[in-house]
């Protein structure tokens, strides 16, 4: 796919991978709608882009709210009058143990509220969003290419029931909508990310950083410009659908 034009919809585009994605893709001048709970968010990453050589919107929506997402993929292809590209990357954790049992006592679990948080966004949100950007781009009938972000915690991660279980379905989803969308000219894949240089793992003390390192045969974190990198590469191979990119260091849990 050429870029230049397109319209490329970000969620979770303020910071981190989103931002990244949103800064290597701009050169290539598309126009980028750049998504996030308050699009003010987006302001800084948006005159980054703009500088570049990216047309830039932003706009402001809960994933996880069905009419907020309706009104959201409206919104764009009015202001831009195409929909070519999706890639749902908005997620977030609120990470517990299943269950802590201790001297012959429950002294903990994942709260159901935590579970539903973690699967309204993750889960949900990717499902409205891929729902709502495949009908649109199938009425306008240029095809497209729909990427969500996974996780290698999709694998099953230690005190991420509720977040290995929305990585492991988007990646499904990725598969059975690369079947379902084909006959549209839509490609779907998603991309599994390892430990990546994030303003999370940036905040975190030395010693536990180093500790996550160590377990990492390229002896590093991800950067995040190297998960932009595999997006621009599923976007500009045509022959790239259904599958998983694992960008992790080597690194499998």
């Amino acid at each position: 796919m050429d870029l230049k034009n397109k319209t490329i919809v970000i969620t979770g585009a303020a910071r981190g991978l989103g931002a990244a994605m949103a800064r290597r893709l701009a050169s290539q001048s598309p126009k980028l709608a750049l998504v996030d709970l308050k699009a003010d968010d987006c302001k800084a990453i948006a005159a980054e882009c703009e500088q570049a050589g990216a047309s830039v919107t932003t706009y402001g929506a809960n994933v996880a709210d069905e009419s907020a997402v309706e009104k959201l993929f409206t919104e764009v292809v009015n202001d831009t009058s195409r929909l070519d590209v999706l890639v749902n990357n908005a997620g977030i954790t609120q990470d517990a143990l299943l269950i802590k049992y201790k001297d012959g006592e429950l002294t903990g679990r994942m709260s159901l509220e935590q579970w539903q948080a973690v699967v309204d966004v993750n889960l949900t949100g990717v499902f409205l969003c891929g729902r709502e950007a495949a009908g649109h781009m199938a009425k306008l009938g240029n095809g497209g290419v729909i990427i969500n972000i996974s996780s290698i915690s999709r694998a099953g991660n230690m005190g991420q029931t509720n977040y290995s279980a929305t990585k492991a379905g988007v990646a499904a989803m990725a598969v059975a909508w690369s079947k379902e969308l084909s006959r549209y000219g839509i490609r779907a894949a998603s991309v599994a990310p390892g430990f990546i240089n994030t303003e999370m793992v940036q905040a975190m003390k030395p010693e536990a950083r180093d500790k996550l390192t160590s377990g990492i045969p390229l002896r590093r974190t991800g950067e995040p410009d190297e998960i932009a990198q595999t997006i621009e590469f599923i976007l500009a191979n045509d022959y790239v659908s259904g599958r998983c990119f694992e960008i992790d260091g080597g690194l499998r849990l």
